[in-house]
């Protein structure tokens, strides 16, 4: 006879840390204000802004408030948690676009990893137009 609970097949698995659960709950209330314009950054400063990415194992858009820094039309985050899930999208697909002002703006993320993990959003080049 087993010890009552002491098998993890009869419990579902939880993830010890509450954080990111946390993150989530609080993202779903403050992205649709951000991409709003509430807290945007200035020209040049810092603000509230959402980065989009796509999901490297569903494929899906997933869309993430952050505070940014802005200068002029490129952007700034940065992390200290390594295993965050959109910065390891970003790494997977660089492809990504960033809400200020109200607008969204199609970016280029670059990441360099370290003990503060920094992505630079820069402006997408835009696409050129095939031969005709």
């Amino acid at each position: 006879m087993t010890g009552l609970m002491d098998s993890s097949e009869d419990q579902p698995h939880r993830n010890p840390d509450p954080l990111p659960r946390l993150l989530r709950s609080v993202n779903r209330v403050v992205r649709p204000l951000v991409k709003a314009g509430l807290g945007s950054p200035l020209p040049v400063g810092l603000g509230a802004v959402v980065v989009e990415s796509t999901g490297r194992v569903t494929g899906r858009r997933r869309e993430v408030p952050l505070l940014g820094l802005r200068l002029g039309d490129r952007v700034i985050v940065s992390t200290v948690r390594d295993r965050s899930q959109w910065l390891r999208n970003i790494e997977a697909d660089p492809e990504t676009s960033v809400w200020y002002c109200g607008r969204r703006h199609g970016t280029t993320a670059s990441v360099r990893r370290g003990p503060l993990s920094v992505v630079t959003l820069t402006p997408a080049e835009p696409e050129a137009e095939a031969d005709e």
